[in-house]
């Protein structure tokens, strides 16, 4: 039977499913049978009793659109585009002995970056220690690739600083190439199924703290292993509501990725959010909310900012407007 849902999430963060043809992975054919050869069936989780959970995530912001004109100069595509950005990255630890959380390794960043592979001197702005990089075309999104780079290359150097201090590690987001490390990626909306029928039917059976087997996402630079999650039942939600979908590195071997499969099956609704506290909940866990919140606070207020940099560039007072 078809049937019409009312999505959960608020409209201006999309929604935790949609459909997205330029993200479809096209050639790439999954290996289910990594975990479960023959017909799947929902898993349940198992806690083993870890102790300490760190998760780490990352915001990022483009505080000011910048403009380099030089009408003595023969560029024809006229004036040069650029972005002033800025990004943090932290993690929440969580120790689940002692019942507490903490907020540590923040990291801020700040980038200029502008297109055509121009490096002008920008201006010293008092307090915001801007890096000037050159992206090779000159469309927002190219120069926003930069500040994505820049963002998760801190969240990388967080991940594995943790790994070697015995964290168990969350990563909000996809999990780059870290290697053979157990670390996951935790992935809250979802662009398309990496699943086909059967094994994509088992998705809507799960129960909240259930899991699907684990699979194989190939790769031209390393593969992953991964599989989805229920956090939660949700009422009146539609098969793929509460899921959430985590991925480990293909490295540290099936066996251990079966054990991480488990160990988020059962603690990752542990941290789901309540239905009436966030707009993308339950997918947008506790912790990784607490989190981009003191991000944003380390971020400072984003008016000064603009006219702390409209001071340093025009000459004007950092009080104007």
């Amino acid at each position: 039977m078809v049937r019409l849902y009312v999505e959960d999430w608020s409209p201006e963060y999309g929604a935790p499913f949609e459909s997205d043809p330029d993200t479809l992975p096209g050639e790439v054919v999954v290996d289910t049978a990594v975990e479960v050869r023959g017909a799947w069936e929902p898993l349940p989780g198992r806690d083993d009793g870890v102790r300490r959970v760190a998760f780490v995530d990352g915001v990022q912001r483009i505080e000011a659109r910048l403009t380099l004109d030089d009408p003595d100069t023969e560029n024809d595509g006229g004036p040069l585009p650029g972005i002033c950005a800025a990004y943090a990255v932290g993690a929440s630890l969580w120790d689940r002995e002692a019942g507490r959380s903490t907020f540590r390794d923040v990291t801020v960043g700040r980038v200029a970056v502008f297109g055509d592979a121009m490096l002008p001197d920008l201006p010293h702005v008092p307090g915001l220690d801007y890096v000037v990089e050159a992206a090779e075309g000159r469309d927002i999104p190219e120069l926003r690739a930069r500040l994505d780079r820049r963002r998760g290359q801190a969240e990388v150097a967080t991940v594995l600083a943790l790994l070697r201090e015995g964290w168990f590690v969350v990563a909000d987001g996809r999990l780059d190439d870290i290697g053979p490390h157990e670390a996951v990626g935790y992935i809250k909306s979802h662009h398309q199924s990496y699943l086909r029928p059967p094994e994509s039917r088992i998705i809507g059976a799960l129960r909240a703290g259930e899991r699907t087997p684990v699979f194989l996402i190939p790769g031209h630079q390393f593969q992953r292993y991964s599989w989805y999650v229920r956090l939660a039942e949700i009422p009146y939600g539609h098969s793929w509501s509460g899921i959430a979908r985590v991925e480990a590195p293909e490295a540290i071997g099936i066996e251990r990725a079966r054990v991480l499969a488990d160990r988020t099956a059962a603690l990752l609704p542990l941290a789901a959010m309540p239905l009436h506290l966030d707009a993308r909940a339950p997918q947008n866990l506790v912790p990784i909310a607490a989190l981009e919140r003191e991000l944003r606070r380390w971020l400072g207020d984003e008016g000064l900012v603009r006219r702390a940099l409209r001071a340093a560039i025009h000459g004007a007072p950092a009080g104007a407007a």
